[in-house]
């Protein structure tokens, strides 16, 4: 692997974030993304999360635009006959909104990109399965300004990639975030069993079920099914975690380091990109003695996750590839407000979940240590004394005992 020193291959990586809505939008802006990957009602490969209309674009890419922070629009399902007459004017209203980027991952609708948009950047989705650099340099012939590699590459795989493309063809790779049984996502168990099409950004999740047999003879009777004796939940992936390893990504030659999660929720994408974002920092002030504190390190165990893994960057995952314990996540802490205002006096905020006068809570501010304080002298919106919070989105405040001012757009969280 190359020198830590960045070359001109080796690049300062952007930090890729998603935004199922515009409130993960905002998360993602607020804790420090580069660049955010979004999608409008069609095309895009995950249908569940709100995701943006004609006007709800527009606005994402002038807020962007604004903060200097790029957007990748999702196009990459693999979409049916009927479905390709709808493309251009859908293309062209996100080209006219000014999107910088159109993520594809089928040949067919990469051409129409050339001819309807013919000065967007491409970027050639994951679902692709591109895993060698042969594929990358025809890609880029054919116009691609990036490439978004498989999720089963090495990072030696993916260093042997960027010594043998283009210095202008930028390389991403996801990671964090949940892991696909499939290769590189492309799967049929879930159209098979539930007729919703993951290819089509419908996908069941039918990799995360409790499988069991039934003998052909016996109807009714059920067995386990065991891989070993650690469970059935067989095709079940551990998620992606890859914050103790910023430099060994950046070495590889990484373009864009990107977080899976378009469909989690608001406080998932601040936290994950916070702490990204002071990983990739911290490493690149001093490349040569980069070490990770456990108060960054710690973050992503704060939100909703399943057991982490580092997935094939270190050659096949072995032992650790599965999770066998339950198909459920890990949740340790709940967001339970978000600041609207601060003053040395007061916390004004909006609540997300229900806590008490009194309990011990965790302020997350971007690009900072996390500040541990107590709910003192809790007051609703009129100024009343309250010793809860239980309304939904209420507005109140509290005593500011952090010893400093606080942005908007803080988060404040308790452990569970």
């Amino acid at each position: 692997m190359s020198s830590p020193a960045l070359d001109v291959k080796n690049k300062v990586p952007e930090l890729l974030a998603p935004a199922g809505d515009e409130e993960r939008l905002l998360a993602a802006l607020n804790f420090g993304a580069d660049a955010v990957y979004l999608a409008k009602k069609e095309f895009g490969m995950r249908a569940a999360p709100g995701n943006f209309d004609d006007e709800g674009l527009e606005r994402a890419v002038k807020l962007c635009h604004e903060r200097g922070v790029k957007v990748h629009l999702t196009c990459n399902t693999l979409p049916r006959n009927t479905e390709i007459e709808h493309f251009e004017g859908f293309i062209k209203q996100a080209y006219d909104a000014g999107i910088d980027a159109a993520i594809v991952a089928d040949i067919g609708i990469m051409s129409l990109v050339k001819k309807f948009a013919p000065d967007l950047d491409i970027h050639m989705s994951t679902q692709t399965g591109i895993v060698n650099f042969v594929s990358a340099n025809e890609l880029y012939s054919m116009g691609a300004k990036r490439v978004v590699l498989a999720r089963e590459l090495s990072l030696d795989e993916i260093a042997d990639i960027r010594a043998k493309t283009p210095k202008e063809l930028e390389i991403e790779c996801f990671v964090h975030g949940a892991m696909c049984v499939s290769f590189s996502g492309r799967c049929l168990i879930s159209s098979y069993l539930t007729d919703r099409d993951a290819n089509r950004g419908q996908c069941a999740q039918p990799c995360r079920w409790n499988y069991a047999l039934m003998e052909e003879k016996r109807e009714g009777q059920y067995f386990p099914v065991f891989e070993d004796d650690k469970g059935t939940y067989i095709l079940n992936s551990k998620d992606m975690c890859m914050i103790d390893h910023i430099d060994k990504l950046v070495q590889a030659g990484i373009t864009s380091f990107k977080i899976e999660g378009r469909a989690k929720s608001a406080y998932y994408v601040a936290v994950v990109t916070n702490a990204y974002r002071r990983a990739i920092d911290l490493y690149l002030k001093d490349p040569l003695h980069f070490s990770l504190p456990e108060s960054i390190r710690s973050e992503v165990f704060k939100v909703s996750h399943r057991d982490y893994c580092t997935g094939f960057y270190f050659g096949h995952p072995s032992e650790c590839r599965q999770y066998y314990a339950d198909s459920g996540y890990i949740r340790s802490y709940d967001v339970c407000a978000v600041v609207e205002g601060c003053d040395e006096e007061r916390i004004y905020c909006i609540q997300r979940n229900k806590f008490y006068q009194g309990d011990e809570l965790e302020i997350m501010p971007p690009a900072r240590d996390c500040i541990t304080i107590n709910a003192e002298d809790m007051q609703n919106a009129d100024g009343e004394p309250i010793e809860d919070t239980r309304h939904a989105a209420m507005h109140f405040s509290m005593k500011n005992t952090s010893g400093v001012i606080l942005p908007e757009n803080t988060m404040i969280r308790k452990k569970v």
